[in-house]
């Protein structure tokens, strides 16, 4: 236990911003090993050779990958290479940083300046972990935008599906969070067409920009994927190529820079993944139609909506990145700010795949790679801490739905 006056400290809104510096320039030193030298750490060399390149995907003929992202991504990823190549990595951190800066002054003030401060530590330390992913990866960007989205949403769903929308052309990932704000939403029809809006507009400036062709090019470019290594269905073939059985093994699939599983099946289910994702989003929006319908509180509903689609959104990936545990967080600091109580499961389930993710990458991703059987039981571990997160998701979002349909009958 803290001492009295440490618990007062760490309470005051200011000490919040003594910790963000502290983790930040921890990242900005490790970042400054790489940068120093003119070089990259991790997907930031993908992204620098974008930049470098240009936006123009014909022209690269195999030099490079494939631009794999949606189209409003090229903003941040081109904007960090203002001071050219050798202080991309330095641009990209501080971009990163400024993002976080702004989602930690409005998740801290207003408000939520009491209720705020233990979510955001809970940010802070999660960061801890997470951040040699946030740092390197458009997940980075997102988090704090869906965050400040989800934040509003209650008050202001108009204008939170803007900036989801806005989320979601950088990576897909945040249409996950929006569509429970829209079930649950009084104001889905201005939602959607603020949605229609933002597209609308970036499909104008695509095509101005003489881009149109390319608009789509993030569904297509992925190649055909197999199933990743970490992804969650791929945990059987991971232990079958430890174990050395039915001639399954670990590989990477140089195309895409990915690390996949290979055996017997493997090609099955990754060609089931994607039917098995969009059955559990409609699974997900039919629960959450009928809890809004039972009479459940809307901005419980919506957050938990989140938290239950993000989830499925990983455990039925194929992909299943380290970086994919990034979209969590901003629900559950949300939710937290939200009802702290309520909240503390799925918190503490989600430190723990972060510190699961965080022994297989950065810290023993090439054992992993190799088969070790150690890691195996890392990774397996994370995964089912993953399904559990999913399962509490699913069981809370009932429980709403059924406390709201009894209160309702009581008063009948």
């Amino acid at each position: 236990m803290l001492p009295p006056a440490a618990v007062k400290w760490f309470a005051r809104p200011s000490s919040v911003w003594w910790g963000f510096a502290v983790v930040h320039l921890y990242f900005l030193g490790w970042m400054a090993s790489f940068f120093l030298s003119g070089n990259t750490f991790s997907d930031t060399e993908q992204y620098r050779q974008w930049a470098t390149a240009g936006y123009n995907p014909s022209d690269l003929d195999g030099k490079i990958s494939p631009w794999v992202y949606p189209v409003l991504a090229q903003l941040p990823i081109f904007l960090a290479n203002i001071a050219g190549p050798d202080l991309y990595l330095l641009i990209w951190t501080l971009i990163i940083t400024a993002l976080n800066a702004a989602a930690l002054a409005f998740l801290t003030s207003g408000t939520r300046r009491t209720t705020g401060i233990a979510p955001a530590w809970w940010w802070l330390f999660f960061t801890v972990f997470m951040g040699y992913l946030s740092f390197a990866r458009v997940e980075g960007i997102t988090g704090p935008i869906v965050l400040a989205a989800l934040l509003i949403a209650a008050q202001r769903p108009v204008v939170a599906g803007v900036l989801l929308s806005i989320a979601t052309w950088i990576k897909v990932w945040p249409a996950a969070v929006l569509v429970p704000i829209m079930i649950a939403s009084r104001k889905r029809v201005q939602m959607l067409l603020a949605g229609m809006a933002v597209t609308a507009v970036v499909a104008a400036g695509t095509w101005l920009s003489g881009g149109a062709a390319h608009l789509l090019d993030f569904l297509t470019n992925q190649g055909e994927r197999g199933m990743q290594l970490e992804a969650t269905f791929s945990t059987p073939w991971v232990w079958l190529s430890v174990l050395g059985l039915a001639d399954s093994r670990i590989a990477d699939n140089v195309a895409i820079n990915s690390t996949e599983v290979y055996g017997p099946g493997a090609s099955v289910a990754a060609m089931l993944m994607q039917p098995l994702l969009i059955l559990a989003a409609l699974g997900g929006a039919v629960l959450l139609t009928w809890a809004l319908r039972n009479g459940a509180e809307r901005e419980e509903l919506f957050l938990e909506g989140a938290l239950l689609m993000t989830t499925a959104f990983v455990v039925f990936n194929k992909v299943g990145s380290p970086q994919f545990i990034i979209w969590l967080a901003p629900v559950v600091v949300a939710g937290l700010t939200h009802d702290w109580h309520r909240w503390k499961v799925p918190a503490a389930l989600l430190m723990g795949i972060a510190m699961a993710t965080f022994i297989i990458y950065p810290l023993f991703y090439t054992p992993l790679i190799h088969a070790n059987p150690l890691m195996a039981a890392v990774l397996t571990a994370r995964n089912v801490l993953l399904v559990v997160l999913l399962w509490w998701s699913v069981q809370r979002t009932l429980e709403l739905g059924r406390k709201a349909r009894a209160g309702r009958l009581a008063r009948a």
